[in-house]
């Protein structure tokens, strides 16, 4: 118990002195031991990493998992330990919505039958985002968070260390220096010469008195140069210590200024290696890109196969991007549509019933009426939200949304 009390009485003073020193800097009543530019550079160069890295890892965290109460989540299982719950994606939670909807509605309708194809779409989709987090955690987001809770906590102890041995290197350097502002005012001082009194004819009770205060005098005047005389005899040797003292604190700044150094020119291997989780994660991305766009593109194909207006409409959208890839307008955008001109193609008419009144805009257009059945079809290029419709002698464009196309 002694020696812990002794332990922390001693840590509490060098506590003491490195504030002291530390304030002194501060106001600029003491020196202050500057390290080099180079070693300077390093430390910015350092910090700059670190708080780069922090930002990059926090906004990742936030494009990974958007929902803060879910970061929160799987921050306490780390912490724990523990392996956290498998959380189902929001895609895939829509997809399954979709799907259960489509049962009551009824998968044979059209709707019901576009909610099926979709919802699997959207699973899959779920499917590869999940497997896209996983991937960008393990290859880009722990080698940062390794970087801010392994190698920076040994940079940033490893300064703290280096900044209170170069306060305990100009705390000894002050030390020295008034060591040596003594010494030079002692070697200035006059030396002892004893003087002795006059010879004066006193009484005899006077004579008593003199002596008794002479030798008083004498007494204190002996004890003073006494201890100025061991005083001026130990200078040299606080000297000495104060010296030792320096040279100590210098070697022990030096190695611990190598060492942080040394851990501060490893940040050139971070970024090496932070440079590979980079291009990881850019690969992952890609990735999931494209796989999200090759799943996109199959369903479309499929909804393009089912009979009804929009998959139509996706035909039409699909034949005016071909005419514009040959590098030709389509027939329609090139001049102005003649109804009287136009033919119903052998194939590809189908039937379908109004679902509100019409009335046309123009000769190019066909007026409806509720409940009445007509023929529609399509033209190459055409706008996908018209068709042309016929009812008897009688043809004109007709939009697409007063329609209930029948299979």
């Amino acid at each position: 118990m002694d020696f812990n009390v002794k332990k922390l009485a001693s840590g509490a003073g060098l506590f003491f002195t490195r504030a002291v020193q530390f304030t002194e800097e501060k106001l600029g009543q003491a020196e202050k031991t500057e390290l080099d530019a180079h070693f300077e550079k390093l430390m910015s160069r350092a910090d700059c990493t670190k708080n780069w890295t922090e930002k990059m890892y926090r906004q990742t965290e936030v494009l990974l998992q958007p929902n803060p109460s879910a970061r929160i989540e799987e921050f306490l299982y780390e912490k724990l330990d523990r392996k956290a719950p498998s959380r189902i994606t929001n895609a895939e939670l829509l997809g399954q919505y979709m799907q259960d909807a489509a049962k009551e509605f009824g998968p044979g309708t059209p709707y019901g039958s576009t909610l099926v194809k979709v919802g699997e779409c959207e699973r899959r989709l779920g499917a590869a985002e999940r497997e896209f987090l996983q991937t960008s955690a393990i290859s880009f987001l722990t080698p940062l968070r390794n970087f801010l809770e392994g190698d920076w906590r040994t940079i940033s102890k490893e300064r703290r260390l280096l900044e209170n041995l170069r306060l305990d290197l100009d705390a000894c350097k002050t030390r020295l220096k008034k060591a040596k502002v003594a010494e030079a005012k002692a070697a200035m001082a006059p030396d002892f010469q004893e003087t002795r009194p006059r010879n004066y004819v006193l009484s005899a009770s006077a004579s008593a008195n003199l002596c008794f205060h002479v030798n008083m005098c004498l007494i204190a005047s002996c004890q003073f140069w006494r201890l100025r005389f061991f005083f001026l005899k130990s200078l040299p040797l606080f000297l000495f210590q104060a010296e030792h003292e320096l040279r100590v604190a210098q070697t022990e700044f030096d190695r611990q200024a190598e060492v942080t150094r040394l851990l501060l020119e490893g940040i050139s291997s971070t970024h090496v290696n932070h440079l590979r989780c980079l291009h990881e994660f850019v690969e992952a991305q890609a990735a999931y890109y494209k796989q999200c766009h090759l799943h996109m593109q199959e369903l479309q194909q499929e909804l393009g196969r089912l009979p009804n207006a929009f998959a139509l409409n996706s035909t039409h959208s699909m034949a005016t991007a071909a005419f514009e890839a040959k590098g030709i307008g389509s027939p329609v955008e090139t001049e102005t549509l003649k109804i009287e001109e136009v033919q119903a193609p052998a194939t590809g008419t189908r039937k379908a019933k109004v679902l509100y009144d019409y009335d046309a805009a123009d000769s190019s257009e066909l007026s409806l009426l509720a409940d009445e059945v007509i023929t529609v079809y399509t033209l190459p290029g055409m706008d996908s939200d018209w068709l042309i419709g016929e009812r008897g002698n009688q043809k004109g464009k007709v939009p697409v949304t007063y329609l209930e196309l029948l299979s």
